[in-house]
């Protein structure tokens, strides 16, 4: 059964001493925005694409998390803010897709063993503000989100995306028992997506 399915409930969120996950809403806009424009570089990377631009502005952000908001409450996909535990900075952003998801099913998915990609219960991409990776604060995000899918969402077959040219978040999922087990191409973006489960 899909985590998309809309008779299944959706976990609300997570809460550690460090961090708060909730699903993202429009309202959180300003508070993305300045990660988003602090991370930018590495953004690039991991999108392979422009964005967020030099000139990318609250409103325009808001309006992107807005059709997040959307497609979450749909059961399409998931997007969480990681929030500081007052919930009055941004340190990041998680993001769940289905094996079935518009982008990944134009994606060519090479099997680097004996891997199935339609086997995968979800696909995982994360992001952790710059001064926060900094602090290594995405190491305890991976190893939180890895348990609360376990524990919560059920998952068996989580997998953990980024691009090959995200060297901070590669070295980072290759330092944990996670193993390369696909290699992922995005039509009309130039880098591998390396993907870990």
């Amino acid at each position: 059964m899909s985590f998309t399915d809309p008779g299944l409930p959706v976990p609300e969120g997570l809460r550690t001493e460090e961090f708060v996950l909730r699903p993202i809403r429009a309202d959180d806009a300003e508070l993305d925005y300045r990660a988003l424009m602090e991370t930018r570089e590495l953004l690039r990377l991991w999108e392979q694409s422009s964005w967020p631009a030099d000139d990318f502005t609250v409103e325009a952000n808001r309006e992107d998390l807005l059709g997040l908001e959307q497609r979450h409450d749909a059961h399409r996909a998931f997007t969480f803010t990681v929030l500081d535990p007052t919930g009055t900075e941004c340190r990041g952003c998680v993001y769940l897709f289905p094996t079935t998801a518009a982008f990944l099913a134009r994606s060519a998915v090479t099997a680097l063993g004996d891997d199935d990609w339609s086997q995968v219960d979800a696909v995982v991409y994360f992001w952790a503000r710059l001064v926060q990776m900094k602090a290594g604060m995405d190491a305890r995000l991976l190893d939180a989100l890895r348990a609360w899918f376990a524990a919560e969402w059920r998952f068996t077959n989580a997998v953990y995306v980024t691009n090959e040219q995200f060297r901070e978040q590669v070295e980072l999922l290759e330092a944990t028992d996670l193993e390369l087990k696909f290699e992922l191409v995005e039509p009309g973006k130039p880098g591998k997506y390396l993907v870990f489960g």
